[in-house]
């Protein structure tokens, strides 16, 4: 998920470092810091891939800035992992955030709606993150007010971005529509 986020905000944009690390930090940061050893060592592999370019440029008022840019290459790579997402990306929800977070540079809509189909599917399937057996538990079943909280919480987000789903699907399927913001 990071080398997505870098891709993304690169296409957003060019960024130096820092810049890009203070972005993917606050995308992505309070579930998992990004420490510029995790960061800078993606950077390279991405630039040997050849779909970010650095390129170093005169500072406003210090040592030159190396700044990162995305490749013609980056960018269709960047769409193709918008296009083909993992199944993990899909059910996981930090992965899942961080793709959203860029899904609109998939241009097309049909493409779009059908990523979101792909978790509108996943969301819409019985779960839980208790089991009497095979059978998903839910909250008034415990007496501990905690994982009552917690299963409570977790189904009042899910049904909150499962109508943002269905409005949002309706909007790209139909022509001339523009999804909600």
């Amino acid at each position: 998920m990071l080398e997505l986020a870098i891709l993304g905000f690169l296409r957003d944009q060019p960024l130096h470092g820092y810049d890009l690390r203070t972005r993917v930090a606050a995308l992505m940061g309070h579930v998992r810091p990004i420490a510029d050893g995790t960061l800078y060592p993606a950077i390279k592999r991405l630039a040997d891939a050849g779909w970010v370019l650095r390129k170093d440029e005169p500072g406003v008022a210090a040592a030159p800035r190396r700044m990162l840019y995305l490749t013609p290459e980056g960018q269709a790579e960047l769409e193709r992992r918008l296009r083909e997402p993992a199944d993990l990306d899909i059910s996981d929800e930090n992965r899942w955030f961080t793709l959203l977070a860029f899904l609109r540079h998939l241009g097309e809509p049909k493409e779009q709606a059908a990523v979101l189909r792909r978790r509108l599917a996943f969301l819409e399937e019985p779960t839980s993150f208790f089991y009497d057996g095979d059978r998903p538990m839910a909250a008034e079943e415990f007496p501990d007010p905690f994982r009552q909280g917690l299963l409570t919480i977790a189904h009042a987000t899910s049904q909150a971005e499962l109508a943002w789903l269905h409005t949002t699907l309706a909007a790209l399927e139909t022509p001339g529509e523009t999804p909600p913001s």
